[in-house]
C-alpha cells in the first residue's frame, strides 16, 4: 500500500493497483472490486495517505467480517458437548484439536480426545503425545479400524465419566472424497444414535495459506456433514489472509478461532478489527 499511495490522487490507476493487490491477498476478484468500488464512491480524487487507506480498506473488511465473529460456545447441558473437527490432513486439524483442548482442560473442563483418523498413525501419535500433555483421555483403535465406532465408543466413555466435552479428530484424504464422505457421515449418524443432537459443532480448520483452495474445501465439506464453525490456521506470516473475507462473505459461516502461531495460546477467539487491522498492515 506504501508503495501505491504516498500523498496522491486516488485515480483509476491507483485504484487498479490497489484492486491488484487486494486479489494477491486471496481476497477474491468480486470482493477486491467491491471494496476498491467503495473507496472510489467515498474518497475518489482525493489527495489519500497509505494511512488513510489502510484505515478505510480496514473499515471495509471490518464491516464484512463482523456478522461471523462468533466464538464457540459450550452447551453445559450437552454432557458430553461433541465437536467433530473436520479438514484436509495438512491443515492444522490435530495441532487445533490440542490447542483447544489446553484451553478447555486450563479452564477445569474434563476433556475426552477420540484419534478419528485411523488410517493416518502418525495423527494417532500426535493425538496420544498431545493427551499425555494436557491431561486428556484419548480414545485409540488399532490403525484401519472403523472410524465411527471409534466415534461411538468414545462417545461413550465421556458419558460414562461426565465428562464435559469430546473433541473428535477425522480423518482428511480429500483425494479419495466419496470414501471420506461415506466416512464423514457415518460418524455423524452413529453419533446421533448415542445423542441426537449430536455433533453439536462441526468445526472445519482451514489452512489461510492455501489462499483461494479453501473455498473449495469449504464448498466440500459443507455438502459432506454441514460445517457450523470455522477455524483459520496459519494466518501468522502469510499475505494470503484475504481469504477469509471472502470466505466470510460467500457462506456467513461462523469463524470462531484464528491459528497464529504453534502454542496454545496462539489459537485465538476472531476478532474483526484486530483481523482487518493486521490484514491492511497496520497495529492491532
Amino acid at each position: 500500500i506504501n508503495t501505491i499511495f504516498n500523498r496522491r490522487r486516488l485515480d483509476d490507476a491507483a485504484l487498479l493497483e490497489l484492486e491488484e493487490l487486494l486479489i494477491a491477498s486471496d481476497m477474491g476478484v468480486g470482493l477486491a472490486a467491491e471494496v476498491t468500488e467503495e473507496l472510489r464512491r467515498t474518497r475518489f480524487n482525493q489527495e489519500v495517505s497509505p494511512e488513510e487507506v489502510r484505515g478505510a480498506l480496514a473499515e471495509e473488511v471490518i464491516r464484512l467480517v463482523e456478522p461471523v465473529m462468533k466464538p464457540l460456545r459450550l452447551d453445559p447441558s450437552r454432557k458430553p458437548f461433541v465437536i467433530l473437527v473436520i479438514g484436509v490432513n495438512g491443515s492444522g486439524k490435530t495441532t487445533t484439536i490440542a490447542k483447544l483442548a489446553r484451553q478447555y482442560r486450563d479452564a477445569g473442563h474434563e476433556v475426552v480426545l477420540a484419534a478419528g483418523d485411523t488410517f493416518r498413525a502418525a495423527g494417532v501419535e500426535q493425538l496420544q503425545i498431545w493427551g499425555e500433555r494436557t491431561g486428556c483421555r484419548v480414545v485409540t483403535r488399532p490403525p484401519g479400524s472403523d472410524a465411527a465406532g471409534l466415534a461411538y465408543e468414545a462417545f461413550e466413555q465421556a458419558r460414562t465419566e461426565c465428562s464435559d466435552i469430546l473433541l473428535i479428530d477425522t480423518a482428511g484424504r480429500l483425494h479419495n472424497k466419496a470414501n471420506l464422505m461415506s466416512e464423514l457421515q457415518k460418524i455423524v449418524r452413529v453419533l446421533k444414535k448415542a445423542d441426537p443432537q449430536a455433533p453439536h459443532s462441526v468445526l472445519l480448520v482451514l489452512d489461510a495459506t492455501t489462499g483461494q483452495n479453501a473455498h473449495a474445501q469449504a464448498e466440500i465439506f459443507r455438502e459432506m456433514v454441514g460445517v457450523t464453525g470455522i477455524v483459520m490456521t496459519k494466518l501468522d506470516g502469510t499475505a494470503r489472509g484475504g481469504v477469509l473475507v471472502s470466505l466470510a462473505e460467500k457462506y456467513g459461516i461462523p469463524i470462531h478461532a484464528i491459528g497464529v502461531g504453534e502454542s496454545a495460546d496462539d489459537l485465538r477467539p476472531f476478532e474483526a478489527r484486530a483481523y482487518a487491522r493486521s490484514l491492511v498492515g497496520l497495529d492491532p
